[in-house]
């Protein structure tokens, strides 16, 4: 349900009235957005894979089989969390992290009205028409039959 607009209202007096009591308060509930973030925690995964290339070749290098293979774990991890943040990341447009549809911004603060959001879920009906996957693999497979003269 979302807020009325008295219930904004008082929302944003007293997200003015937090600012101009204890700015510094108020900067640290902001924080920081989620791509800032994000691309943060894919910088260092990045600098820490480094790492990993570094302490894999000096394994390979000194004949040391331990340090070559924490080396290599070392990368993988940090590869696998690089990736994941990335990833995470492709439907973030814009300066400002990903928001429901139904939020807006107020003062730095975001808020969030109820309500759904207006995706639906895929209808099942939709994507039957087209049948399952077995149903359209044994079709190609009679009419590969067919055409041969089998």
């Amino acid at each position: 349900m979302p807020l009325s607009e008295e219930e904004l209202r008082l929302l944003e007096q007293m997200e003015r009235a937090l600012v101009e009591e204890d700015p510094k308060f108020a900067s640290t509930l902001r924080g920081t957005t989620l791509r800032q973030s994000a691309r943060r925690k894919a910088i260092l995964a990045g600098v820490v894979f480094v790492g990993g290339v570094v302490m894999l070749m000096t394994g390979a290098i000194a004949e040391v089989p331990v340090v070559g293979i924490l080396g290599f774990v070392v990368m993988l991890v940090s590869a696998t969390i690089g990736l994941t943040v990335l990833r995470g990341q492709r439907g973030v447009t814009g300066g400002e992290a990903a928001r429901p549809t139904g939020s807006t911004s107020r003062g730095g603060f975001t808020v969030i009205e109820g309500g759904r959001t207006g995706r639906t879920r895929r209808q099942r009906g939709s994507s039957q028409k087209h049948g399952s996957f077995m149903d359209r693999m044994e079709e190609r497979w009679r009419r590969r039959r067919e055409d041969n003269g089998f």
